[in-house]
């Protein structure tokens, strides 16, 4: 048992790279949690990842690690493409997941991930950690105080340093598309993810991009459009950006620092005096989706009222239309569903 006498959850994780090791630190504060097995497809990865985090069990089949009784819940982070096939397979298994954004390669496969889970009876929570962040719940709590909300405006431009390879010649995971990769995969769903939370789905919207030889974007921006608001984000891997994100409301605004990572809050009255709404979160911050996803399992409950699946679903819908207008096509979106 875990503390509290509750059920201590046995994960298994898929990814030995450093989102991985960002995921571990975070989720070795949660309560209930235990690291129990590590995937890799080799199995010299395996063992050197494990050893790292003190755990036994290896493996480098995936089937038989679904099929093992020693992992309840399995967190996903391998490449994009794969989030839907490793999902599924796991769900059909009785497993939990917990996978990391972007959810899957399209809205298809995301569907199906959902219809798998609700058919086997088992947990499914996208990783997109900010929506779980006590500063998120901040902005929630608060909108009603700026007024009538008129704009969203979500910046994320962050260069990558994989970039520099990129433009060397050396086309790394980021930049491919058989991967089902780019700017907006990566770091345009961190922007689209809050606004879909706090205003659902837009009724229209206008996408823009800089593709890169390698068949992906570089950058980009898109415009949405609500009855009776508007929206706009930025998003890059090939530039930076040091402006805040802002939701502007009739009476007064929100700034956010950092829409990836909440980091600060404030609101600003219409007549420029200033709030700072921060709350203290810990530094490790995938602790909260970890905690979240836990709890959810302890509790019997199939979803998060902090993130409905159904928001997963809008969110790579959206993603699939904007992809659509800037000419970014995965081959993931030309394969049928064999799962």
């Amino acid at each position: 048992m875990g503390i509290d006498g509750k059920k201590a959850i046995r994960f298994g994780v898929i990814g030995t790279n450093s989102i991985t090791d960002l995921f571990l630190k975070g989720a070795a504060n949660a309560k209930d949690f235990v690291l129990n097995a590590v995937y890799s497809r080799t199995e010299e990865k395996a063992k050197a990842f494990a050893e790292k985090y003190g755990v036994k069990h290896i493996f480098t089949s995936l089937k038989e690690m679904a099929e093992s009784d020693l992992i309840d819940a399995v967190y996903i982070a391998s490449p994009n493409a794969f989030h839907g096939e490793y999902t599924i397979l796991f769900l059909k298994h009785k497993k939990h997941v917990l996978c990391e954004k972007a959810f899957a390669s399209n809205s298809r496969e995301t569907f199906e991930m959902i219809e798998a889970a609700r058919k086997n009876n088992v947990v499914l929570m996208e990783a997109i950690k900010t929506i779980y962040l006590p500063n998120f719940k901040i902005v929630k709590d608060n909108l009603h105080r700026i007024g009538k909300v008129r704009r969203y405006f979500a910046n994320f431009c962050q260069y990558s340093s994989r970039y520099d390879k990129y433009k060397e010649g050396i086309v790394l995971n980021a930049f491919k598309p058989e991967l089902s990769n780019g700017a907006l995969m990566d770091i345009g769903v961190y922007c689209i993810h809050p606004m879909i939370n706090l205003f659902g789905k837009p009724k229209e919207i206008k996408a823009n991009a800089v593709m890169l030889e390698s068949g992906v974007d570089g950058e980009g921006s898109i415009l949405f459009k609500y009855d009776d608001m508007d929206s706009v984000v930025f998003y890059s891997k090939i530039n930076n950006s040091y402006l805040p994100s802002e939701i502007q409301g009739e009476d007064g605004s929100i700034i956010i620092e950092g829409i990836n990572s909440f980091q600060r809050i404030k609101r600003v009255f219409r007549n420029g005096e200033e709030e700072d709404l921060t709350e203290f979160h810990i530094k490790d911050d995938m602790y909260y989706e970890t905690q979240e996803f836990i709890n959810l399992i302890n509790r019997g409950s199939l979803e998060s009222t902090a993130n409905y699946l159904q928001a997963s679903q809008a969110v790579m819908e959206i993603m699939d239309e904007a992809r659509r207008q800037i000419g970014l096509v995965f081959p993931a979106d030309k394969v049928n569903s064999n799962y």
